[in-house]
């Protein structure tokens, strides 16, 4: 199975329906593509990746302080041990992350009414590090709203169809942490599995370890192109387009050496209905809202 490499470039130059039809043939074929030429700057990349060691770096009770719990929002420290993704086996994910999502105020009037998913961030105590990722947030999510824009033109419907569904969306960021290989038989970094929501946007430090599963083959290894995100159709908008596009399994090996990753999930807006889209065909699925299907997905890894 071969991932195409797609480059941004092509769609913001003018030519929208060229970069629309290579995506919508990533999208209904290997459901990963690569994305070059997608803005930004090396520099706040690194600076990304220098943030997020800097947090792993910490001591266990200072990341424990802002742990993952039922109250936050899938916002803070996962620990290493705490999530189990391939919900088809016993094997538990090695690895550590960080997650942020849509930054809001503690008397955001959302906040206050308990809103799904609405909550503030648990931002470590470290220098640079809210503005960094806020920056970094910011602008990948502006790069998902285009994509989306891309998906649009591709099924057929108003380029903006879109916009309004992920103007202030369940987006996570996440940082990612995995320990070298010990040699453990039938040890997993990250079990296989199907991202939650609409698109996946991945930075890796170019440590191996990310597989992809074709519906019909075995697993591949993904390979590393400098410069440019692994993007990839997640089972929301795939139910959104009534399985025009794919949502394609995936996992993390434990690594030969230790491994960082970022990963931006662009879910929609928590009152977004995803209901097949129109010229789809007959619907598969229920009607259902970001909010509440990102709830199901999640319950289902942290039980």
């Amino acid at each position: 199975m071969d991932l195409p490499i797609l480059d941004f470039d092509q769609y913001r130059s003018g030519d929208k329906a060229g970069f629309a039809a290579g995506f919508g043939a990533a999208a209904r074929g290997p459901g990963f593509l690569f994305l070059k030429n997608h803005g930004l700057t090396t520099g706040l990349i690194e600076r990304v990746f220098a943030q997020s060691s800097a947090f792993f770096a910490q001591p266990e009770e200072i990341k424990r302080a802002r742990a993952i719990g039922p109250e936050t929002n899938n916002r803070g420290w996962a620990y290493l041990g705490s999530e189990s993704l391939d919900d088809t086996s016993d094997q538990i994910d090695q690895k550590e992350a960080f997650n942020i999502g849509w930054d809001l105020s503690p008397d955001d009037p959302r906040v206050l009414k308990a809103e799904p998913f609405r909550g503030v961030n648990l931002w470590p105590d470290l220098p640079g590090f809210k503005s960094t990722l806020l920056d970094y947030f910011g602008q990948v999510h502006q790069l998902g709203v285009e994509m989306m824009r891309a998906a649009a033109l591709d099924l057929g419907l108003p380029e903006t169809r879109f916009d309004d569904d992920f103007d202030e969306p369940l987006a996570t960021l996440r940082l990612l942490s995995y320990p070298a290989a010990t040699g453990t038989e039938g040890a997993i970094g990250a079990g296989a599995h199907t991202d939650y929501g609409a698109l996946t946007f991945l930075l890796t430090d170019g440590t191996a370890g990310l597989q992809v599963k074709p519906r019909d083959g075995d697993w591949i290894d993904a390979p590393v192109v400098p410069d440019a995100f692994v993007v990839n159709i997640g089972d929301c908008l795939m139910r959104w387009s009534n399985d025009t596009y794919v949502s394609t399994p995936h996992r993390v090996l434990p690594p030969p050496k230790p491994r960082q990753s970022i990963a931006f999930f662009l879910d929609p807006n928590p009152e977004a209905l995803i209901e097949a889209l129109p010229g789809t065909g007959t619907a598969k699925y229920p009607p259902t809202t970001g909010a509440r299907y990102l709830r199901e997905r999640l319950e289902a890894t942290y039980g």
